[in-house]
């Protein structure tokens, strides 16, 4: 089996699954946004995207090379609402990079440990710590003051970050059940992904007017070497990316997923103000995503020491039953 269950993860084996997602998200977003600067048809992008990793997965497993099994209905079944919400996901936040830029897309998405943390509330999990709450009502505060002083405000752009925070919230819930329940390993969870975003994906790229202009622009570009290279690079990150999210999310959580999500926006905020054009700097609009860094840090610290007290509890339990 490719994938573990939390329980059975090494500390070594959590950590560089995490970091490997962390370092896999903060370049997808620089080559997504490098794409679209170009190739506007986001969703014929991520559509490439998934039938590259599918194919790749299918003859990997035909020659040899991986262990997943084959497409089980049933279990097609159980996996199509996380294959959804996964789509739904990344169709959301590929259109909103085409309006919004890097920073405050990434202060927008560093909205998912709120969103997170009321699906929580609403599925019987009770109150979070009081830490926990006001680094969440801290970060959110962050994007409101960003977004008053952001020159480039795109409503569609900001409309679309939010709904793929939603669509995030609810795909890691279920594939970290998915993930821990039904014994799959990420590479099957991808394999499953692929397979099943098809039909949804080709809705979206006939519905959303991107065909056939898409394939014919896209015929055309591919005379560009500068183009082909990171339209490339797209598609290999793209597969890294799905990868290493699934098995950060079964090796560790949907809360350690989040939060690699959020540290590593440290970086990519950094980085958005100089690269791929840069960004007018605004004095509310540094404040903004300044406070809304300092939320995402302070939510991830709380989360660790709500985290270590569980584990010294349990470890403390344990020591007087057998006592």
């Amino acid at each position: 089996m490719e994938g573990s269950i939390r329980a059975d993860s090494s500390p070594l084996l959590s950590l560089l699954a995490a970091l490997s997602y962390g370092v896999a998200s903060m370049a997808m977003v620089f080559i997504n946004k490098a794409v679209l600067m170009q190739y506007t048809y986001s969703m014929t992008l991520l559509t490439l995207q998934q039938l590259v990793t599918t194919l790749l997965i299918h003859f990997g497993r035909v020659m040899g090379y991986t262990k997943a099994k084959e497409i089980n209905m049933e279990t097609a079944k159980k996996l199509f609402p996380v294959s959804f919400f996964y789509n739904a996901n990344v169709a959301f936040a590929l259109a909103s990079l085409k309006g919004v830029n890097i920073p405050m897309y990434i202060a927008l998405k560093r909205l998912t440990p709120l969103a997170v943390l009321v699906a929580g509330l609403l599925s019987g999990k009770g109150k979070p710590p009081p830490q926990v709450s006001l680094s969440v009502v801290l970060t959110a505060v962050g994007v409101i003051i960003a977004a008053i002083g952001d020159f480039s405000f795109d409503l569609v752009g900001y409309s679309m970050a939010l709904t793929s925070v939603f669509f995030q919230t609810m795909y890691l819930v279920l594939v970290e059940r998915s993930g821990a329940e039904d014994g799959l390993s990420s590479v099957e969870i991808m394999f499953y992904n692929g397979f099943l975003s098809f039909p949804f994906l080709l809705f979206l790229i006939v519905a959303t007017g991107e065909f056939p202009n898409s394939l014919t622009l896209l015929f055309v570009k591919a005379y560009s070497s500068s183009f082909l290279v990171i339209v490339i690079l797209s598609l290999v990150m793209g597969i890294v990316l799905n990868f290493t999210m699934f098995w950060c999310t079964i090796v560790n959580s949907a809360l350690t997923t989040t939060i690699v999500g959020v540290l590593k926006g440290v970086g990519s905020t950094t980085f958005g103000f100089i690269l791929l054009g840069g960004v007018p700097v605004h004095a509310l609009n540094v404040t903004g995503l300044v406070i809304n860094t300092a939320g995402g840090i302070w939510y991830s610290y709380a989360k660790y020491q709500q985290q270590k007290k569980r584990i010294f509890k349990v470890a403390a339990d344990a020591e007087a039953h057998h006592k």
